[in-house]
């Protein structure tokens, strides 16, 4: 039943999605990504976007919010900001109020580098911690009016709405590269 699901899904995105041209070196930024997986996501903050591609080009674009800490790349733990940087979404989880989950491995090691930096250069406490848990999830399955009003309400993640969540949880494997810029 599970790949009778998933196979109107994939069959439903290409009829109402069509495929457009490859990633451009413009929406990706420096660093393109290289999906290992057959897809991967980009995450434009400044838009307020987040877009899946496979290896046809773009299928998807969802209207996304992100961390109640403002604009800019994740500093510290407690920030409520989202961090910057090429991630890879290693766990798919069910979280009790934002159902579908995709955990990010933020921080990685590109993280750590910028945070001790910044670090050394006084610019946190030296008291800080990274942080963690950083994901892609859906609103609480009644508050998508928050994606509708473009509210950063999360304290650092990226979020869609609850059913888009849904189908981003069925359609995206593990090891899946994201970029958030």
């Amino acid at each position: 039943m599970k790949s009778i699901y998933a196979y109107f899904l994939l069959l439903s995105v290409s009829i109402l999605c069509p495929f457009t041209s490859s990633l451009s070196a413009q929406e990706a930024g420096p660093g393109q990504v290289v999906s290992t997986t057959g897809y991967y996501i980009v995450v434009d903050k400044s838009a307020n976007a987040l877009y899946v591609y496979s290896t046809r080009g773009r299928i998807l674009t969802y209207r996304a919010v992100f961390g109640e800490g403002g604009p800019g790349d994740k500093m510290m733990e407690g920030d409520s900001k989202t961090p910057v940087g090429l991630f890879h979404i290693v766990a798919k989880k069910i979280h009790p109020q934002w159902g579908p989950f995709l955990l990010l491995d933020y921080p990685n090691e590109t993280s750590w580098k910028k945070f001790n930096e910044r670090k050394a250069a006084g610019l946190i406490p030296a008291n800080a911690t990274i942080g963690g848990g950083v994901g892609i999830h859906g609103t609480r399955p009644d508050e998508d009016y928050a994606v509708d009003r473009l509210q950063n309400w999360t304290w650092g993640c990226i979020s869609v709405k609850h059913l888009e969540a849904r189908t981003l949880y069925n359609l995206i494997p593990v090891g899946t590269e994201v970029l958030v810029k």
